[in-house]
């Protein structure tokens, strides 16, 4: 079974993380939604508490076939200050691992340098607060470069979730899932 560690930090964008913890379910990956803060809840951007399974542990991050971030501004800037979070991205991608990001949090892979010569998409307007080593593709719901998977926000955080499936090798799954979703 495949497993996923979605980091939750404060002021996420709480559509997108419950987009991706559920969609992962669905399509059978055993998801850890983790909290940037090490409590029990991550509280939202919009005023929604998000249970967590538990605390971010920088250590166990190297279990996992993937690491998501949710974004929203908040969320992002905390993620993106976190050198614990920073360590965690660069390993999980030197390791192959499928490292993704939606909304604002394209940045933190940016802050990480895993967007250096990549295709990626982002909230519209985060790429010019960007370093520019990426390519942005504009217009486009998800981007996926290698094990790099991006999202542009909350309406497409589905098809961003559905896209991680097709990383971690789940096609099948993906089609069903976004099927029984109504994903057309």
């Amino acid at each position: 079974m495949k497993r996923a560690l979605v980091i939750l930090a404060d002021g996420c964008e709480e559509l997108e993380a419950v987009s991706i913890i559920d969609t992962l379910r669905r399509g059978g990956v055993e998801v850890f939604a983790a909290t940037l803060s090490g409590g029990g809840w991550a509280n939202g951007a919009h005023g929604i508490k998000i249970a967590a399974d538990g605390p971010f542990d920088p250590a166990s991050a190297a279990a996992f076939d993937a690491i998501a971030l949710p974004g929203g501004m908040g969320g992002m800037q905390r993620l993106r200050a976190d050198v614990r979070v920073i360590s965690a991205l660069r390993a999980a991608s030197a390791r192959g691992a499928a490292v993704c990001a939606v909304c604002a949090a394209p940045a933190v892979l940016d802050a990480a340098g895993l967007l250096d010569s990549r295709r990626f998409c982002c909230y519209p307007g985060i790429e010019k607060t960007l370093s520019g080593a990426g390519k942005f593709v504009p217009g486009v719901p998800t981007a996926r470069d290698g094990n790099i998977v991006t999202g542009t926000g909350p309406a497409t955080a589905v098809r961003f979730a559905l896209e991680i499936l097709r990383a971690l090798g789940l096609d099948r799954e993906a089609d069903e899932v976004g099927a029984g979703m109504l994903v057309g």
